[in-house]
């Protein structure tokens, strides 16, 4: 009776896989359903679950400044990985192509569990704000907010919400400051192609929102922060 009598091993096998299987059914049936909105979740593959432990497409080691767990879009949704991936790759060649223009000081790329947040900042060194008129774009300024621009509009499914913000040290009505920022970075994308059904959000929140670790730098939070997601 050499050989054979291993069949039985893997019929075993096969039936405690169905098992596990039966249970897990059986439990989440009977789960809430916050956790039945949570697995489903997971199963469909949400952005978070692969890119939560990513840096950004662009190596940066200030990237502590920009990191944050949820992008908090006003109506979340999942969001199609290979889509962001593009958005992402066209972003990144921005880079690539004006490697003497646009620095890791102005513009910084995070991908986070809603999508993509890009915060492009006043960098003293090269200004995107005029220092007279904070609310006005220096010709600098309006080159990189164009490059995210384009690259929007080639992307003319996706969402944007355009938040304005300003440093604590900012003189003058930090509320009007900053949403006067949010209006002229929307009106100069729509001039580059940007459709006005993408825009879901333009606002301003003063000084309200600084950014992680900024202490120690507050002009960092000098800045505008654009929101991008798959259309819903």
């Amino acid at each position: 009776m050499g050989g054979g009598g291993g069949a039985w091993k893997v019929a075993f096998a096969d039936f405690v896989t169905a098992m596990m299987a039966l249970f897990l059914v059986l439990w989440i049936v009977n789960q809430d359903e916050e956790v039945k909105g949570e697995v489903s979740a997971y199963f469909q593959t949400r952005y978070w679950s692969l890119t939560k432990d990513s840096p950004g497409i662009i190596p940066n080691d200030n990237m502590e400044l920009v990191q944050s767990k949820k992008a908090h879009f006003d109506n979340a949704s999942f969001i199609p990985l290979m889509h962001i991936k593009k958005i992402s790759k066209d972003l990144l060649e921005v880079y690539v192509k004006n490697p003497n223009y646009i620095d890791m000081k102005t513009m910084r790329v995070q991908t986070t569990d809603d999508g993509l947040l890009v915060n492009i900042f006043d960098n003293p060194e090269r200004p995107v704000f005029e220092a007279g008129n904070p609310e006005k774009l220096t010709e600098y300024g309006e080159f990189v907010f164009q490059t995210v621009a384009w690259t929007l509009a080639r992307h003319n499914d996706t969402e944007v919400e355009v938040e304005g913000h300003t440093s604590s040290n900012l003189a003058g009505d930090k509320w009007k400051v900053s949403t006067n920022r949010s209006l002229k970075v929307r009106e100069l994308m729509r001039g580059q192609g940007v459709r006005q059904r993408q825009f879901k959000k333009v606002a301003g929140y003063s000084d309200t929102k600084p950014l992680p670790q900024s202490e120690t730098n507050p002009a960092l939070n000098d800045r505008v922060t654009i929101r991008i997601r798959a259309g819903s």
